[in-house]
């Protein structure tokens, strides 16, 4: 992997020596992350570039750019490999990490770990390591690595790229239970907390007080502490806590994990929550903000948290309106079509949150439907990342049906037109109970 990437670096410096160049990033974490590490490389190279931030690869966007210029993918672009090859774009490099089904095309250069190893790393990591190679006096950039590899979540077992990310952005790592921030007051923290979904605590102001009552954490001057003020006796009361109300949580392991403390605008703050935040303002049409953020430009903080408090009240009601919605079920499947009750860009966190819940068994995939404009965003999880290969069952129903793919094996969506409603609901049926029959 390592020896791609410098030689994909190596190319690229050679190509943009006289060209203009565009950056393409998906609106997720990991794809503003990975967007913020290479402005902030490019400005240091003093290179001209424009930066265009999407939520769906789609081909009229890959169709409608310029052919002289140099474009380069990020987060993005391994399934529409199809559609970059019939665009005659002269220059295009691609870093991302998603499955690849379809053949590298001539006018390709990709860095993506599915070709060399597997191994398991975001996109940002592969584009800090990339402008690395393009400047090696890019450390300072590591910390934003770390926060696009944790919203991927990426965290729990740590690959060995990722560990020398770790080890060169300097990040302060600490044990303890993954609520998160763990720089904020814990009642706030357990209200909003849904990963993990703790009943009768998440979304419940009252839940929540009694639960820290019984945990004998008490407010001083109105205040709660917060995670890291707790000692070692007060943090294993919260954890067992916690367990004890989750069932999906087997043991310790599961709530336990590092705590990740990245320094920006000068002040220590949780990486879990500065990739919530980003990822926040993407899913709510700001993502000029999470890079600013990003960046550390000044206000940026201000109106990216506005946004996060925004995105999370629309969770917990997305969560409210999924529970009351009327779902397709069968065997170790769950279709629910929220139609335009939920933004379409809180699906993909809706089943995530949902895949992650008591309510479904191990196996179990659950598919999330909301209205897109003329398009239906589609997203669908493997509840405890076993059972089928969600990405191949999606890819199965939208090659009958037409539609884009993209995602994991059990992470993945899809984007079809509206008019097939009906006709993907009555094929992605078709597909699981015929899988069922094959097991």
């Amino acid at each position: 992997m390592k020896k791609r990437i410098e030689q994909i670096a190596k190319k690229f410096l050679e190509t943009v020596h006289d060209k203009d160049i565009i950056i393409l990033s998906h609106y997720d974490t990991d794809g503003i992350t990975s967007a913020a590490i290479m402005i902030k490389t490019l400005r240091r190279l003093d290179k001209k570039f424009f930066v265009k931030i999407v939520k769906n690869l789609e081909e009229s966007i890959i169709s409608n750019l310029p052919k002289d210029k140099v474009v380069i993918f990020l987060d993005l672009g391994s399934n529409s490999l199809g559609y970059i090859e019939q665009s005659s774009l002269e220059d295009v490099f691609i870093i991302d990490h998603h499955q690849i089904i379809q053949q590298i095309p001539k006018n390709v250069n990709i860095i993506n770990p599915e070709l060399h190893g597997k191994e398991k790393i975001s996109t940002s990591g592969l584009t800090y390591l990339f402008c690395k190679e393009l400047l090696p006096e890019s450390k300072d950039l590591a910390k934003l690595a770390i926060v696009g590899m944790i919203g991927d979540v990426l965290e729990k077992n740590i690959s060995r790229l990722n560990k020398q990310i770790l080890e060169e952005g300097e990040i302060i790592t600490k044990r303890g239970p993954l609520i998160y921030p763990s720089t904020r007051p814990l009642n706030r923290v357990l209200e909003f907390n849904s990963n993990p979904y703790i009943p009768g605590i998440t979304g419940n102001p009252k839940g929540v007080l009694n639960f820290l009552r019984e945990a004998g954490i008490c407010s001083e001057n109105g205040k709660y502490p917060s995670l890291m003020e707790l000692d070692e006796q007060e943090m294993s009361k919260i954890t067992t806590g916690i367990m004890l109300r989750s069932p999906k949580i087997k043991n310790g392991s599961d709530i336990i994990g590092d705590i990740f403390l990245i320094k920006l605008f000068n002040k220590l703050e949780d990486a879990r929550e500065i990739s919530a935040m980003i990822n926040a303002c993407g899913r709510l049409g700001e993502p000029h903000i999470a890079i600013q953020l990003c960046l550390e430009i000044p206000d940026a903080k201000k109106k990216s948290e506005s946004l996060y408090v925004k995105y999370k009240r629309l969770i917990i009601s997305g969560l409210e309106i999924a529970s009351k919605i009327e779902k397709i079920e069968g065997k170790s499947f769950v279709i629910i079509n929220a139609k335009s009750s939920i933004l379409d860009t809180l699906v993909g966190t809706i089943a995530s949150i949902l895949s992650n819940s008591p309510f479904y068994e191990d196996g179990t995939m659950i598919i999330t439907m909301a209205y897109a404009g003329n398009k239906i965003k589609v997203s669908a999880r493997g509840v405890g990342k076993q059972g089928r290969n969600v990405r191949a069952v999606l890819n199965e129903v939208v090659e009958k049906i037409g539609g884009e793919v993209g995602g994991h094996e059990f992470a993945a969506g899809c984007l079809i037109d509206k008019s097939k409603e009906q006709l993907f609901i009555e094929e992605i049926q078709k597909s699981l109970e015929i899988e069922l029959v094959k097991i």
